[in-house]
């Protein structure tokens, strides 16, 4: 058990709760923890039953006895760093920013600096610890070349209910999106399951076997002549890559993408190749967050209006529309 926990959490199994897994049971109660963190917990052995550690997968038993010592935070060894963002709304539970494109949100492997991370940290003193010391108050994740909302939390109690709301498909997150060439219709829906590439094991894939269920649904906002298509994406589930593997896979992927668009042999060949605009990112942007406060429990929203470098893009487009 932890030494000096931040908190205790005691309970002995009723009736009605014999038979539940030991992380389900915990990671149900009000106590501010999501289910992959009491797993993890039970795995440091911070958790016990009956006075002994247990596993996860424990079932529990009429009259035992379930014990979880909460330790203190870990001291973050990142160092705060001054970091570009926009702060849309901020309280004392959490924080709304808009992630330009180029920031990766948190470190990793090749990125040890200046990440959102970093930033936050430096504009917001009280995040210490949440969420593990290399990701803080991180509760999703934008693609480091994607700009747009994202949410922080600033509390346990904040992390674990957005958490919550994340995987149960509960936030509203639409994107805008420029694709290449013209999809039939003025709306549809992408219902493929997503998992890794068979083959290039870092890039994701639309896959018949083993993939997670996806779902996009994409709505025509602007159609320029001269192949190109401005949607408006709204994903009823977070699979990592999602919007730029189903648009890909079914012929429109974003202009720009370097992994799933069709890089520099399909520019050549475009017709005006010559003037089209340079897409130095994947042109996605996270235009509207919405979610229930994990506080107030008042629904909120938030836009984001359309970055610089895609208004230009679409600026160019439109003139090349009318030389066409």
């Amino acid at each position: 058990m932890s030494q000096n926990p931040d908190r205790m959490f005691f309970c002995e199994i009723l009736e009605e709760d014999q038979g539940s897994r030991l992380d389900v049971f915990l990671g149900s109660r009000s106590i501010g923890l999501s289910r992959s963190r009491v797993q993890s917990l039970i795995k440091q052995g911070h958790v016990r039953v009956n006075d002994s550690p247990s596993k996860a997968s424990y079932k529990l038993k009429r009259g035992d006895r379930v014990a979880l010592a909460v330790p203190p935070a870990e001291e973050l060894t990142l160092v705060p760093e001054e970091v570009a963002f926009d702060v849309i709304y901020e309280d004392e539970s959490l924080i709304v920013v808009s992630k330009p494109a180029g920031v990766v949100v948190h470190p990793a492997p090749g990125h040890f600096h200046r990440t959102l991370v970093h930033g936050l940290l430096k504009h917001c003193k009280d995040l210490s610890g949440i969420g593990g010391t290399l990701r803080p108050g991180i509760v999703h994740r934008l693609d480091k070349n994607t700009s747009g909302l994202m949410i922080a939390a600033k509390c346990d109690l904040a992390h674990a209910a957005l958490s919550g709301q994340f995987k149960a498909g509960q936030v509203k997150k639409e994107y805008l999106a420029l694709v290449h060439g013209h999809p039939s219709g003025e709306k549809g829906e992408i219902a493929l399951p997503i998992g890794r590439h068979s083959v290039r094991r870092k890039e994701m894939a639309v896959v018949t076997e083993g993939g997670r269920h996806a779902l996009s649904q994409w709505r025509k906002q602007m159609e320029f002549r001269c192949g190109f298509s401005l949607l408006s994406v709204t994903i009823k589930t977070g699979r990592t890559h999602q919007i730029r593997v189903h648009l890909s896979h079914i012929g429109h992927p974003i202009a720009g993408d370097p992994v799933y668009g069709w890089r520099h042999g399909r520019r050549k060949g475009h017709a005006m190749g010559h003037l089209l605009p340079e897409f130095d990112r994947q042109m996605l942007h996270a235009a509207l967050l919405g979610f229930t406060h994990p506080v107030t429990r008042s629904y909120m929203e938030f836009e984001s209006p359309m970055p610089d470098d895609m208004q230009q893009a679409l600026d160019r487009l439109k003139l090349l529309d009318l030389q066409k």
